[in-house]
This record gives structure tokens, sequence and C-alpha cells, in this order.
């Protein structure tokens, strides 16, 4: 009975550790990022570019302004504010497409997104894809969205080695990411799904759509005073 009672605490106890320990890990990974700014990322860490150094500038929050947060958003995820890091309705949306016969759209929010660019990898492994749902989650629990915005904006790839809003703005416009135009942070938003094929510098017809569509969502956004939701 008693050698029993030991293996059942035995059990017990790995069950706890496997349980805690991605739990301590993911949280020690994200909660400082509530505080201190990441200095790089995985997808930094994983750059191919062949751009030595690579381009990477910090811009808090003040200098990012409005147009670049609002570009981003209403390119990539307009339910930012609504969802809880994964947006379900999306990714219904996405699946009664595919049904349909309809070209699979994108689902991904993000915050889902920050998991990826910060932690993780370019593949699309369904175990990649389950430790980003977790770790989006941990994300969402442990930061304020202005703050998940903020980060992304820094850390996301707009071309070829050239991360986050402060670098792109100086590369390719000359200017800091606080003088830039709607026509200007629409056009950085627009490359986001693909900053390798879609050219910020060389912007094919397909891009310029894309921006336009997007100057309208954002004046639509403005309208709503979708920032105001981030406060």
């Amino acid at each position: 009975m008693r050698s029993k009672q030991r293996k059942l605490r035995r059990r017990l106890r790995w069950i706890a550790i496997a349980v805690g320990l991605p739990v301590i890990v993911s949280l020690l990974l994200v909660l400082p990022l509530r505080w201190f700014n990441p200095i790089t990322s995985a997808f930094m860490l994983q750059d191919d570019s062949g751009r030595e150094p690579i381009l990477h500038e910090w811009q808090a929050w003040p200098a990012l302004r409005q147009s670049m947060p609002l570009a981003v958003v209403a390119a990539e995820d307009q339910r930012f504010a609504e969802h809880f890091g994964l947006d379900v309705q999306a990714i219904r949306k996405s699946f009664d497409d595919a049904e349909r016969g309809r070209q699979l759209r994108g689902a991904s929010t993000i915050s889902q997104q920050l998991a990826k660019n910060l932690f993780l990898s370019p593949s699309r492994s369904m175990l990649r894809k389950g430790i980003e749902a977790w770790l989006t989650v941990v994300i969402e629990i442990c930061l304020p969205k202005r703050r998940i915005l903020e980060i992304y904006l820094n850390i996301v790839e707009f071309g070829p080695g050239i991360y986050g809003v402060g670098a792109a703005s100086r590369h390719y416009f000359h200017k800091t990411a606080d003088s830039l135009t709607d026509w200007e942070a629409a056009l950085l938003a627009a490359v986001l799904p693909n900053p390798i094929r879609l050219r910020v510098d060389a912007p094919s017809s397909y891009l310029r759509k894309r921006q336009q569509w997007i100057i309208g969502q954002m004046q639509r956004l403005r309208r709503e005073r979708w920032l105001t939701l981030l406060q």
C-alpha cells in the first residue's frame, strides 16, 4: 500500500513539473517585457538576409504617434482591442472560406505575430503553432494591449534585415517614425504579410491597392477614436 502511495506521489510530482515548468518558463520570458524592451528577437537572430549589421532602432510609444499603430491595426488585426490574442471569429471565418473553396485567409492576430517573431521561427509545423498559441495567451495575460503593439512595431520585419518601424522609416523615407505620414505608414503596413516578396522601395500595383485600402481603414478607425481603446 505504501509502495503504491509513493508511486502515486512520484507521478503527481512529475505531472506538476510537466505542467508547472512551461508556465514558469513562459512567465520568465514574457513578464519582464512589461517593463524592459527586448534587445533582439528570434527572427533577428535567424536573419539570413545577408545585411550586416541588420537595421534595428527602438522607438518608444510617444514617438510612434498615431499613423503607424493605426496602419498596422488596419492592415492586420482590426479586432486587436477586442480579442484575447486568438481571434476565434477570424479563425472560424477562415475555415468557412476554405470549406467554400475560397483561398485560405490568414487569421493570425498581432499578439500571435508578436509571439512568433519574438520567440519562435517562421516554420509552419503544428508544434510551432501550438507553442505560438500558448505564448500568445501568456502575452495577453502579462502585457497591456498598448505594450503588445509597441513591441510588435519595434521588432517586426519591414524588409530584408530591416526590423522595427524606427529603422524602416529611416531606411525607406529618411525620417523618424514620428514624422511618417498616413500614406507612408500604410505602405509600410502593406508589406507585412510578406516583407521579403513585397517591397516598400519597389511597390507593385497590388501593394499600391493594398496601401489605398489601408488608408481608408485608418480613416475609419480614426473617426471611431480607436486609439483611445489603448489608453
